[in-house]
């Protein structure tokens, strides 16, 4: 890690502006000459962009679109330079480099003015280092940073120490999580997004680093970095899914519930499982085959079923879809030396190299993770997504899937890459590809949806980097099964929604460590009803009837309230389609000048008109703030005054939601599955203030 409290600064190089600024050709860029190359300097209406260090042919196509670039002008002195673009203006001083970006007569971001007792500033304004490059911005008093992707703890990231870089988590409880971006934004009116595959590390106002700078250390010889700039938060992540791609509308059925369990182990208990959830009229759109109920562990990934267990899988996806269920696989891109497929696609050079030998990469599992939990996963090879061929092979080998009538698929893993040995066909690897990894293979198998799956595309994903939202949509991986585990997932979720992902789904009940708790299984799925989608998953049953009557009935409520708010979700995803906006949103992106109501991190608007308040501990105790204007509660329209905290003690069936004063809601019939609504949303009536 690098030591910013170092007194001698070792390995970095501090920039210094070493010579006269210039306009590109069609003026639509300065080039400025520093101590460490050049930097170019661009503006669009929605930001400025600062590039510099050795560029890179592998981009990975995380920017999908950029606006037009803006006319500049340029003056210089000789302490100055001064960039004009439109209505921004940026005076950057020359010894050391430091800068002030306006627009119009506002400050929208500067060097941190965090001085050292025997230099200008503490921390370097932009640096190159042994690492990579570093860039410091400044932090207003308690200024509070939001997003940088999925992470478990307070979604104000000031005073805490990130890196964008993903992992096979195993859990909720740490700062290591499966879905980052080096994106985030202040209600301050900005936001910075680095446009990298690499790792990125952020000290927000971290105390060891400075408790007054945010600094950036890019793990990259390229930097590529966005200044945006937004009236509202909605505007800031509205811009970085204009440059990194909008999520699609899901097909409607994939809002109904989604029910899984690791694993139904033969055709006649997953048969059971179906039969019984038809029994007991619990509502239910999905079925899921996990990893090892459909495949083979010591051979898998090969696209192939276990012919022990399913010596007819047709026959069996025929009975299900008789029960008006869509089923879900899962899979994992890699593929066990034991299997055939390895020897074929490595004499293709379709997986990873090793650099030392030039063979395919032999991953090798962590067995601490297995043990008693997991079953011991074989030395696999990993697919290269760099490869088109192998890119190309991937993607067709789904086709007899969809055609067999699978609907969708579970994109596990993805985290893999780390070793520095592991080469790809295009020539990068360790660090720079193990972030986007994520992103090509959430590609390849959304686009095998798109070109092969009968019932419209959808992919659900745990691993995800830049541009990932575009291929939805992705669940928060193995939560401990108890209330902490809720509690983060709830952050997870808010957090990934506030860094551009609009899409998000927890494991219902807890991954791991089931404890059979049926008050925690009830709380987490009238939590989940309110998120883009809902599946019960774990080790274990997650069957409702599995936690009692009592807990049947409650769950069963709630997932019946879920169908009848599926035209109002999804109305509210065609919202998210447009602008990035997430179905669940933090309250500091919901209500950005109501200062107060930021503190209340795991409450959350759903949508524009519903506020949720999860009960996250026994006893159905809840506080919750309501901002100013008149709350009703969703149940029995009473009226609760806004700008003020309230408690309620709920009962087990009882859900704290309140319906902005004055919004109406389109409201469904009760169903069992979509099936019944002719797979689209069907408004029976509105909820409104009227009785």
């Amino acid at each position: 890690m690098f030591d910013c409290s170092a007194p001698n600064w070792n390995g970095v190089k501090q920039l210094e502006i070493s010579g006269k600024a210039a306009l590109c050709e069609n003026k639509r860029a300065v080039i400025i000459p520093t101590s460490e190359g050049s930097i170019s300097v661009e503006f669009y209406e929605i930001g400025m962009r600062f590039r510099a260090g050795q560029p890179s042919d592998n981009h990975y196509g995380m920017l999908q679109s950029l606006p037009q670039t803006l006319i500049c002008s340029v003056n210089q002195d000789a302490e100055h330079i001064e960039i004009i673009s439109g209505q921004w203006q940026l005076r950057c001083q020359l010894t050391p480099f430091a800068f002030s970006l306006f627009h119009g007569n506002t400050l929208v971001q500067r060097t941190p003015n965090d001085g050292h007792f025997v230099r200008q500033y503490r921390l370097p304004p932009m640096a190159k280092t042994s690492q990579g490059w570093l860039f410091s911005f400044d932090l207003a008093p308690e200024e509070p940073v939001y997003g940088l992707g999925e992470k478990w703890a307070g979604l104000n990231k000031r005073g805490q120490l990130l890196r964008s870089f993903n992992h096979d988590a195993l859990g909720v409880n740490a700062e290591i999580s499966y879905k980052n971006t080096p994106f985030c934004w202040s209600p301050h009116g900005w936001g910075v997004f680095v446009h990298t595959p690499s790792p990125v590390t952020h000290a927000v106002g971290y105390a060891p680093w400075s408790n007054r700078g945010y600094s950036i250390l890019v793990e990259d010889k390229e930097l590529d970095l966005f200044i945006l700039r937004g009236e509202q938060p909605q505007q800031i992540i509205e811009h970085y899914t204009q440059l990194t791609g909008k999520a699609p509308v899901p097909p409607f059925w994939s809002l109904g519930l989604i029910l899984s369990k690791a694993y139904y182990r033969d055709v006649p208990e997953l048969l059971a499982t179906a039969k019984a959830v038809r029994e007991h009229k619990m509502p239910c759109d999905v079925i899921t085959l996990d990893g090892r109920a459909w495949q083979d562990t010591d051979t898998r990934f090969a696209f192939e079923w276990d012919a022990k267990r399913y010596p007819d899988p047709g026959a069996m996806i025929k009975q299900l879809k008789a029960q008006n269920f869509k089923i879900c696989i899962w899979e994992y891109p890699l593929v066990s030396v034991a299997n055939p497929l390895f020897g074929q696609m490595a004499a293709k050079g379709w997986l990873l190299t090793d650099k030392r030998t030039g063979e395919a990469y032999r991953y090798q599992w962590d067995m601490s993770a297995f043990a008693e939990v997991l079953t011991p996963l074989p030395e696999s090879g990993i697919v290269d997504f760099t490869h088109p061929d192998a890119f190309n092979f991937w993607l067709e080998s789904h086709k007899p899937l969809f055609d067999l009538g699978i609907d969708m698929i579970k994109a596990d893993f993805g985290e893999q890459v780390e070793d520095d040995n592991m080469l790809a066909y295009n020539g990068d690897s360790g660090m720079r590809l193990h972030n986007i990894y994520s992103l090509l293979y959430n590609r390849c198998v959304y686009q095998a949806a798109q070109k092969y799956s009968q019932s419209g595309p959808f992919l659900f994903s745990r691993s995800a980097w830049i541009g990932s939202q575009q291929y939805p949509s992705q669940w928060g991986g193995d939560p401990q099964a108890d209330w902490g585990g809720l509690v983060g997932s709830i952050r997870g979720a808010l957090s990934w929604g506030m860094s551009g992902a609009p899409y998000f789904a927890t494991d219902v009940g807890g991954f791991y460590k089931d404890m059979r708790d049926p008050e925690l299984f009830v709380r987490w799925s009238q939590t989940a009803v309110f998120s883009a989608h809902m599946r019960l998953h774990g080790i274990g049953q997650r069957e409702p009837w599995s936690y009692g009557f009592a807990a049947e009935e409650a769950v069963n409520r709630a997932l019946i309230l879920r169908y009848q708010l599926l035209p109002y979700i999804y109305q509210t995803m065609q919202q998210a389609s447009k602008t990035g906006l997430p179905l669940m949103r933090a309250m500091a992106l919901a209500f950005p000048q109501d200062r107060l109501s930021w503190g209340f991190e795991l409450q959350f608007m759903f949508g524009d008109s519903l506020l949720v308040v999860p009960c996250v501990q026994p006893g159905g105790e809840v506080e919750f703030y309501l901002p100013e204007g008149d709350w009703l509660a969703f149940s029995d329209k009473q009226v609760f005054t806004g700008a003020k905290i309230h408690r309620l003690s709920l009962g087990l069936n009882d859900i704290a939601v309140f319906v902005r004063a004055g919004h109406d809601l389109p409201i469904g019939p009760d169903v069992e599955h979509t099936e019944q609504l002719g797979n689209q949303p069907v408004v029976s009536h509105y909820w409104s203030k009227q009785v």
